[in-house]
């Protein structure tokens, strides 16, 4: 395995280093540019405007600032934000447990949930829990996270006024009651996502699981007499773990992506409304930063769902 995973971690290289050019040449090639309000502003002077392009590489050509922006991340410099005036390394690790803690939150809650329905649903298929199951399924995964953002809003906000609808990363509370204000106010926000990454999750597991039910080594163990309970946790569900994985490990890198929505709707200080501010902004370091971080999420996730094929299944190996 070790042997695979340095061979994993090379072909990575190259694949974020496409990636990363990729994205910077569209960067620098879409219109507009950070600058572009000041030599619109007449209290800035033209020699001022021209002086802070000249420091930042603004005009050089794109090769040669794509140069730069590799030498300073391998660096460990991500670049300065033009917006927020602080450095981008530092920008998004104010964001990043705020997203960790919806994302995380909202991705157990669905996993919580659509392992054991979708397993039960497939062991009893056709019955009426299976029907009530795929039918929540279907309205999960249909309505769009800005749609249930906005009931919720409506029904527990401001109709009921049980949770605050507003997330605020500054609360003045201290011991228990700090604590119960976060969750209070992140309730909705990873019901949103849960419902949704929920609904496409137990529709998927209730596949893989019907696909495994039916093949020969199910009716062996069955036949030997072994506990219905052991049959379903070792030899069908451990097998059909295989394609979910693969499912969780494409889901995840998009979840953070996706939360954009939904952090705009509860104004959560995560790093998806900080891609939307910079995009508006124009602040293109940041862009790339985010995007980026973003792509080497999709190689890591993928990474581990490698990693555990080989723990669900004895049989696949690593060569």
């Amino acid at each position: 395995m070790s042997q695979y995973l340095i061979r994993r971690l090379l072909i990575a290289v190259p694949s974020l280093l496409g990636i990363s050019l990729v994205i910077f040449t569209v960067l620098a090639l879409a219109p507009g540019d950070p600058f572009g309000e000041l030599a619109q502003n007449p209290a800035v002077p033209p020699e001022v405007a021209a002086s802070l392009r000249e420091k930042f590489g603004m005009d050089d050509p794109i090769w040669e600032r794509y140069v730069k922006w590799l030498t300073q991340m391998l660096q460990g410099n991500w670049g300065f934000s033009f917006v927020s005036r602080v450095d981008v390394d530092v920008l998004i690790l104010q964001r990043l447990p705020t997203t960790l803690i919806v994302i995380g939150s909202s991705q157990i809650l669905a996993l919580l949930v659509a392992l054991p329905v979708g397993v039960y649903a497939a062991i009893r298929p056709y019955s009426l829990f299976d029907q009530i199951a795929t039918t929540l399924a279907f309205v999960g995964f249909s309505l769009p996270t800005f749609f249930t953002g906005l009931l919720l809003i409506l029904v527990f906000s401001i109709t009921l006024d049980w949770l605050p609808f507003v997330y605020q990363s500054n609360v003045e509370a201290t011991g228990m009651m700090f604590i119960w204000e976060h969750i209070k106010q992140s309730i909705m926000p990873v019901f949103v996502l849960g419902l949704f990454q929920a609904g496409i999750y137990t529709r998927f597991v209730r596949s893989a699981v019907l696909d495994v039910v039916r093949l020969d080594y199910v009716t062996t163990a069955r036949s030997k007499g072994l506990n219905e309970s052991v049959v379903v946790v070792k030899h069908i569900v451990r097998n059909a773990l295989i394609p979910v994985v693969t499912l969780v490990a494409l889901q995840l890198p998009g979840v953070f992506s996706g939360a954009v929505v939904t952090e705009q709707i509860f104004r959560v200080p995560g790093i998806g409304s900080l891609l939307i501010a910079a995009i508006l902004a124009n602040d293109t370091p940041v862009i790339m930063a985010v995007t980026f971080v973003f792509a080497c999420l999709v190689i890591l996730f993928n990474l581990i769902a490698d990693l555990l094929y080989g723990w669900l299944d004895p049989r696949i190996s690593y060569r």
